[in-house]
């Protein structure tokens, strides 16, 4: 199987490249990616030198390095936007650009290559689209979990983002008949996240001995879920999930922010005059929950690895690996 990873230097992308490689080692993977601020050549460098492995230095907006692209491989596995809820709040023009415009480019070029439907066995043409819980809105302490027939309510330009390339990747597969599946995913943690991101931004400030700041009283609640049992979902579906359809991934594993705090306190042997408390986010959401029983019975997946075992490798991780932040932090890190 050829894979386009769209997206390939950033967090996710990497840790599934990773993954792919080392579990498949007849795949050819081609990492389309345009280096922005959390796209990070280091995360790859282990895999930098297999001959599988490609990088290709550009832009999902690029239309036509994009057909180019997709015109010699079998899937495309897309991983590549702009992520993070704060950013879209200053400035969304960057996200409406990658998320929708991006997507929709990608598409295209499915379409101009000639992809259609079927019900075929893995290695035929599959578009999969990584998307996110953020999608669904908020939900109250004592509402049901999101599943993939929740309605859509986006609260953020980065959550609506989201939710219009899901809508067009859908569209699609009704009108073009392309072949899609799309995925959406709880929170994420693991080796390689950028360091603004709540878990690594926490972990690192108390190596630097700074401050962690948390959102309003600290109450939100997240669903957490392993990168590595992500990258093991995503996989699943892309072999053997159903045309057409949307696969809902969780980690069974909701905390409230203020939980993780002292989980990272403790794993640390820091105390609470450590914590800053902030002004809240501006639309913050309450709660996010999913319900992943459909990719469960379908795919035979679950996540694997507890939250107790995953933060505290995680922890590890950045404790370890210090030169990778500290060049993020310092602007150093490969482009």
């Amino acid at each position: 199987m050829k894979i386009l990873v769209t997206g390939g230097a950033g967090f996710i992308g990497a840790n599934f490249i990773h993954y792919i490689l080392e579990k498949y080692p007849e795949d050819k993977v081609i990492n389309l990616d345009a280096l922005t601020y959390a796209g990070n050549l280091d995360n790859l460098k282990d895999v930098e030198n297999n001959p599988n492995y490609e990088f290709v230095h550009g832009d999902i907006t690029d239309k036509k390095l994009v057909n180019n692209l997709v015109k010699n491989v079998d899937v495309v596995v897309h991983f590549a936007a702009e992520s993070h809820v704060d950013r879209s709040i200053e400035d969304s023009d960057a996200f409406v650009k990658t998320n929708v415009n991006g997507t929709l480019n990608l598409l295209e070029a499915c379409k101009s290559a000639g992809w259609r439907n079927g019900t075929s066995p893995a290695g035929e043409k599959r578009f999969h689209h990584i998307s996110t819980d953020e999608v669904y809105g908020s939900l109250k302490k004592d509402e049901p979990a999101f599943n993939e027939k929740t309605a859509y309510d986006p609260r953020s330009p980065y959550s609506a983002s989201k939710a219009s390339s899901d809508h067009l990747v859908r569209s699609y597969f009704h009108t073009h008949k392309l072949p899609i599946t799309i995925s959406n995913c709880s929170n994420n943690y693991g080796p390689y996240q950028f360091p603004e991101k709540l878990i690594p931004l926490f972990v690192t400030n108390l190596i630097e001995g700074k401050k962690i700041p948390i959102y309003g009283t600290g109450e939100n609640i997240r669903d957490w879920l392993h990168v590595k049992d992500h990258c093991i979902a995503i996989d699943k579906i892309v072999r053997d999930g159903r045309i057409g359809e949307t696969y809902c991934i969780g980690g069974n594993a909701e905390k409230t922010n203020l939980e993780i705090t002292h989980k990272i306190l403790k794993l640390m042997n820091a105390d609470e005059n450590s914590i800053k408390y902030v002004e809240d986010r501006k639309g913050h959401d309450k709660r996010y929950a999913i319900n992943f029983s459909k990719i469960k019975n379908e795919l035979d997946w679950e996540p694997s690895i507890s939250f107790e075992e995953g933060i505290k490798e995680t922890v590890e991780w950045y404790k370890n690996n210090q030169d990778w932040w500290k060049r993020i932090k310092n602007g150093e890190y490969r482009k």
